[in-house]
C-alpha cells in the first residue's frame, strides 16, 4: 500500500486460517494498529461462511489479509494450499482485495504473549487464533 496515495483510512480484516478455527482481527491504516476480533469455527477447513459474512457486513473492510502457514524454510505445509484456497474464496465471494502474508511463528508468538498475561487460562476460547490474526495484520502493516 503506497502511503502517499492513501487518502482515507482503510479498514482491514485479517484471518489466521485453521482447519478447526479461524482467528479474525481488525485494524486500520491510519495508526496501523490491529486488535483481536473473533474466532470463527471451521469444520475440516470449511469456515462458517455466515459468521464471516456478518463480520464483513459489520466492518465493511477495504481489504482482507490472510496468513499463509509456511515451514521455517519457506516451503509449503500441508495446510498452505487450503489457506490459499480460503483467500481465493474470500476474493470471489466479496470482490475485495485479499493480501496473502507469511504467518510463520504467529501462533507461537500469540501463545507466548497470552501465557505471559494470564497463564493457561488465557490460552482458552480461541484467544490464540484471534491474537495470531492480530499479529498477522500487524506484520502486514509493517511490510506495507
Amino acid at each position: 500500500m503506497n502511503k502517499e496515495k492513501q487518502s482515507a483510512a482503510q479498514i482491514l480484516l485479517a484471518f489466521d486460517f485453521g482447519m478447526k478455527r479461524i482467528g479474525v482481527a481488525v485494524g486500520q491504516t491510519v495508526t496501523q494498529t490491529a486488535r483481536p476480533l473473533d474466532t470463527i469455527q471451521a469444520k475440516d477447513g470449511i469456515p462458517n461462511w455466515d459468521a464471516i459474512k456478518k463480520l464483513i457486513k459489520k466492518w465493511l473492510p477495504d481489504a482482507l489479509v490472510v496468513g499463509i502457514p509456511l515451514n521455517m524454510d519457506g516451503s509449503d505445509q500441508a495446510i498452505s494450499e487450503q489457506a490459499r484456497r480460503f483467500a481465493q474464496d474470500l476474493r470471489e465471494q466479496y470482490q475485495l482485495t485479499v493480501h496473502e502474508i507469511d504467518e510463520r511463528l504467529t501462533t507461537k508468538d500469540a501463545r507466548e504473549r497470552l501465557f505471559k498475561k494470564g497463564g493457561y487460562k488465557a490460552l482458552q476460547d480461541g484467544q490464540v487464533d484471534r491474537v495470531a490474526a492480530q499479529l498477522i495484520l500487524q506484520n502486514w502493516f509493517a511490510e506495507n
